[in-house]
């Protein structure tokens, strides 16, 4: 079995995008029992008195619009002991790579990597456009499912 993690900084647009659309991907192609995909946040800002948000309506829309299929999902932050559970962290931007750094300091298995490799996932909180995200993470997702079957 694949572990993936994917990991943006609120666990409320991106990652979780990036979540259902390789849930997805992954159905499509039968592959339901051999992969384990999960997402999380590098910071705390979504999380109040232990409880996460859901996903941000926007890209809860956008996952909609595109025919993602959706569960109940609320944000988590990542701990250093995620570690050892996952084969791969998928970080949206170089700042969520940066900050993984902090919570895995010792990277001695390279599984942190970028989801896309010359270019951040912009981050639709700020920047709007949640179809262009949307469409950066499939894209992203793509390539990394073909990348391991």
């Amino acid at each position: 079995m694949t572990r993936i993690m994917f990991v943006c900084h609120g666990n409320i647009c991106r990652s979780p995008m990036a979540e259902f659309i390789m849930k997805k991907l992954v159905a499509d192609k039968g592959l339901e029992d051999d992969f384990l995909i999960k997402s999380s946040a590098t910071s705390s800002e979504e999380i109040y008195c232990g409880i996460g948000n859901p996903i941000y309506p926007p890209a809860l829309a956008e996952l909609k619009r595109n025919n993602i299929p959706v569960t109940e999902k609320r944000a988590v932050q990542l701990k250093s002991t995620d570690y050892d559970k996952y084969d791969m962290f998928i970080c949206m931007d170089s700042n969520n790579l940066r900050n993984i750094k902090r919570i895995f300091p010792n990277d001695a298995n390279n599984k942190i990597r970028p989801l896309l490799k010359n270019k951040d996932v912009a981050d639709p909180w700020y920047y709007g456009n949640f179809d262009v995200t949307f469409s950066d993470i499939e894209k992203g997702c793509k390539a990394l499912l073909e990348s391991l079957i």
